[in-house]
């Protein structure tokens, strides 16, 4: 019959650290009659007094002065070995944000290469602005993201991707909506909506250059954080707005979309942006893909 096990080291434990039965017995969450029994019980079995209890209180004898530090080794190494099984049973997950200043769309055909050939890996996406998942990935709370270029990336390494042009979204009625090509001059006397700097400060500075060049300063109408809700306020003729390429996949009654002559040079640019130290094993499948998929 042995004479240790985990539960009685538990129990010697919790009563040495206290040196007093309801304490540990609190601690526990048990009641302290079963306690005393089976400190009592292991005593027995190990043919030697562990504690000695008078009115002062109660202390460790020799013997139990001798186990104690070999004891809480035993279960230290325990605890050790239960939360190295646990970190090697855990599932691994690929946590990827998405820019949210392109059209979703245009990730398909990488989020469809990479789900099948990350096997046992699950895919978690977050769709956000760059600036935000930016701070997740250096915060450690994504492990890669598909953000917005020109962006502040800080010292994340950035794997240059897509360019997706800008072009015009205008009511399908409007006379400029008859041309194959509009040039920013066309629309300088058109209200034109357009994002807030706080969302993207790096890409506005930048369009606010390529905007000075061209003499373009039109009345410009604050963009809403939903492109549902803007091209619905466009198809009805509050205004014009100047969107990324992609987002021409989301169809509605009464909006055209159009070429934009400097739609290159205002271009939304897509990179890949992780941490340099990154060690996650999906990252070389993921810079692998990334590049031949957008």
């Amino acid at each position: 019959m042995r004479t240790l096990d985990t539960h009685a080291l538990t129990l010697f434990c919790a009563v040495a650290r206290c040196l007093n039965f309801r304490q540990a017995a609190e601690q526990l969450h048990m009641t302290q009659p079963p306690l005393s029994r089976a400190i009592k019980a292991l005593e027995d079995r190990l043919g030697t007094r562990l504690f000695e209890r008078d009115t002062q209180g109660v202390a460790l004898t020799e013997a139990g002065r001798t186990l104690l530090p070999q004891a809480l080794h035993i279960l230290q190494l325990l605890e050790q070995a239960e939360q190295s099984l646990q970190r090697d049973t855990a599932p691994v997950r690929l946590r990827l944000g998405l820019t949210s200043s392109v059209e979703a769309g245009l990730f398909r055909p990488l989020l469809a290469a990479l789900s099948p050939s990350l096997q046992a890996i699950s895919l978690e996406l977050t769709a956000a602005p760059s600036p935000r998942l930016i701070a997740s990935v250096r915060k450690g709370q994504l492990d890669a993201a598909l953000i917005a270029l020109p962006s502040a990336t800080f010292e994340l390494t950035v794997l240059p991707l897509a360019s997706d042009p800008m072009m015009l979204a205008m009511p399908a009625g409007h006379v400029l909506a008859r041309k194959r090509k509009v040039a920013l001059a066309d629309i300088v006397h058109e209200p034109v909506y357009w994002f807030e700097r706080s969302r993207q400060p790096a890409f506005f500075d930048h369009c606010q250059q390529v905007f000075q060049r061209h003499g373009f300063a039109p009345a410009f109408i604050r963009e809403p954080l939903d492109h549902h809700v803007l091209l619905s306020e466009v198809a009805a003729g509050k205004g014009m707005a100047l969107l990324p390429d992609s987002f021409r996949a989301l169809r509605l009654d009464g909006l055209v979309y159009r070429q934009l002559v400097q739609g290159d040079e205002l271009a939304t640019k897509l990179g890949l942006a992780w941490s340099t130290d990154s060690s996650h094993p999906a990252m070389p499948l993921l810079r692998q893909l990334a590049p031949q998929h957008l």
